[in-house]
């Protein structure tokens, strides 16, 4: 059976079960004509479609052949369970009725358009889809949080987002009262919840009571959708701009490769909703292919429950930062009898080459790594077929010319250490990122000569795979999470005990790195117990920052190391840390 997707200018037609082939060391999974015209789009040969919408031209189209009968065998389009014995399956038409009525709810409850900013904070519930669908439908931009923000996070997300409306939970709804004063444009409050409190309005009764009849809104495919708060090495995280093309257009030409799912086939991502991970892994990939997405709403992530929901339920593919792999395999694997799991993909972070191993010899089964970054989705990857090189996150993407280059931008020869860089002129990317929201200085230096530079150092061999050597700069990358140091930093210093603070990156077997703070004490607090001073700073950068965030480690120094203009030398402190001194 073909699937026939007529996007304005460009008809894109592929298989449902594709024949495979060779193309340079690829799978080649996509039919000749839409291979040529995606070689056309990337070499900037052929125009993309001017106009494009997620919500209708690819869900509601899955909605129409699955109405059809033509989608076989019958799958639900999403699959959620919250381990105590609830259940949600929507097909792709529940799917559209549902996120039709949040949509009007956006709209006519609470007077939202186009272009108008909502911040979303909520954990791995159905309803996070729904939203996430209806302001695609509404043209409304969607800006995803972790549940983990604190009060000064989300007063930050607000005021620097300048968002009209927020979505949370009852659990978080204080914190956003606490700051709501100070946010002039914040004009609805929406709660997730079945109880009520003041000054909130109760997402899930205006559902109840709402129409399904909605025309989704007709959008560019350059305009805006998604925002992301990214962490940086100094200052507030920066706003990551995407747009309808960016995530929603580009797995239609590329994403087979590191996916290459069906309509018959299910995927389980562990990611936080706060991180592009999920948007990707959760939601546009693979509803791209018309599969199946499998959430549990995972409280705390324990092996055991990974380990039986992949035994209970037809799960194909498992999706998760390293540390999800280093934590099961400190499990007996023998134990566990797999329904179906076939593929497993691993993002975030490096994944070590032993853990690859005990995976292997446990399960019979192979880690394919996925290398990407908030500005770019998916950059390299294993993809399926590709033989598997422990320490290596595969080959370039398809749209993307990733090279390793020096600090004049000069493309360095295979086995020599630079940065990890993809090629931005004279044809940016379908994938990247618009910009840096409100700041043009952070989007031009993110670019050098003809590429965009990823922070990230690495290698090419002679076979075009990628490996990861470490940062270019001091974020901390821990369990998947993006941390800036100057988060922490900040958290710190406002205790009365700290005079100075500087926080890098230090090796933990189970998280691959952690947070950890070296502290310079002020005189009035050098005769405190130490041990519990660093439990008083841990729990102080808890209460004031998302508690991912805070210091696993604390050293007390002295002083700290310094240029002889005044700037801390974190790198001298981070190669103490890793052993490189």
């Amino acid at each position: 059976m073909k699937l026939l997707f007529k996007l304005q200018n460009l008809k894109l037609l592929w298989t449902l079960k594709p024949p495979n082939r060779t193309f340079h060391g690829h799978p080649r999974l996509l039919s000749s004509d839409v291979y040529s015209q995606y070689e056309s789009i990337r070499r900037g040969k052929q125009e993309i479609p001017e106009y494009f919408n997620f919500a209708s031209d690819v869900l509601d189209k899955w909605a129409e052949i699955e109405k059809a009968g033509d989608l076989l065998p019958s799958n639900p389009a999403f699959w959620w369970i919250n381990g105590k014995g609830e259940e949600v399956k929507w097909s792709f038409e529940e799917l559209g009725f549902l996120s039709r009525k949040v949509a009007n709810v956006l709209t006519k409850e609470c007077g939202l358009q186009k272009g108008d900013r909502l911040i979303l904070i909520l954990p791995r519930i159905p309803e996070w889809w729904l939203v996430k669908v209806a302001c695609m439908r509404a043209g409304i931009v969607v800006i995803p949080g972790t549940s983990q923000l604190s009060a000064k996070d989300i007063l930050y997300r607000l005021q620097a987002s300048r968002a009209t409306c927020i979505i949370t939970t009852d659990r978080l709804a204080p914190a956003v009262d606490s700051v709501a004063a100070q946010c002039q444009l914040l004009r609805t409050k929406l709660m997730v919840s079945r109880g009520s409190r003041e000054g909130w309005l109760n997402l899930t009764e205006l559902c109840q009571n709402q129409s399904a009849d909605h025309s989704c809104i007709k959008t560019r495919i350059h305009d805006p959708m998604i925002i992301f708060f990214t962490s940086g090495t100094t200052g507030s995280p920066k706003m990551t701009q995407h747009s309808q093309g960016s995530l929603g257009f580009r797995p239609l030409l590329s994403e087979r490769y590191w996916l290459d799912f069906t309509p018959s086939n299910t995927i389980w991502n562990t990611a936080d909703t706060g991180w592009i991970l999920t948007s990707i892994a959760s939601f546009f990939d693979p509803w791209v292919f018309g599969s199946c997405i499998f959430v549990h709403n995972l409280p705390q992530t324990e092996s055991s429950v990974i380990l039986n929901t992949l035994c209970r339920f037809p799960i194909d593919a498992l999706v998760g930062a390293p540390t999800l792999f280093r934590m099961l395999v400190q499990n007996d694997l023998s134990k566990y009898k797999f329904m179906k799991l076939k593929y497993c993909m691993s993002g975030g972070e490096p994944l070590n080459p032993e853990v690859m191993e005990q995976w292997k010899s446990q399960t019979g089964l192979d880690i394919h790594e996925v290398y990407g970054q908030t500005e770019t989705g998916v950059i390299c990857s294993v993809f399926k077929g590709m033989k598997i090189k422990p320490g290596s996150m595969g080959k370039a993407a398809p749209l993307y010319d990733v090279q390793i280059i020096d600090k004049n931008a000069n493309i360095l020869p295979p086995g020599q250490q630079g940065e990890i860089a993809v090629r931005s002129k004279p044809i940016r990317p379908l994938g990247f990122f618009s910009e840096y929201l409100d700041n043009p200085k952070k989007t031009a230096e993110s670019e050098r000569g003809d590429f965009y530079v990823t922070g990230d150092r690495g290698t090419m061999d002679e076979d075009g795979y990628f490996q990861f050597i470490g940062r270019d700069d001091d974020i901390i990358i821990s369990s998947g999470y993006r941390i800036g140091p100057f988060e922490v930093e900040s958290a710190l210093i406002e205790h009365p005990a700290v005079v100075e603070t500087a926080v890098v990156s230090s090796p933990d077997p189970l998280r691959g790195e952690v947070v950890k703070a070296f502290v310079v004490l002020s005189p009035t607090f050098s005769s405190t117990d130490l041990q519990s001073l660093a439990r008083d700073l841990q729990d102080h950068v808890k209460k004031t920052t998302a508690p991912y965030k805070y210091p696993r480690k604390v050293e007390f120094v002295k002083e700290l190391p310094k240029t002889v203009t005044g700037k801390i030398k974190r790198n001298e402190l981070r190669d103490k840390e890793w052993g490189r001194i």
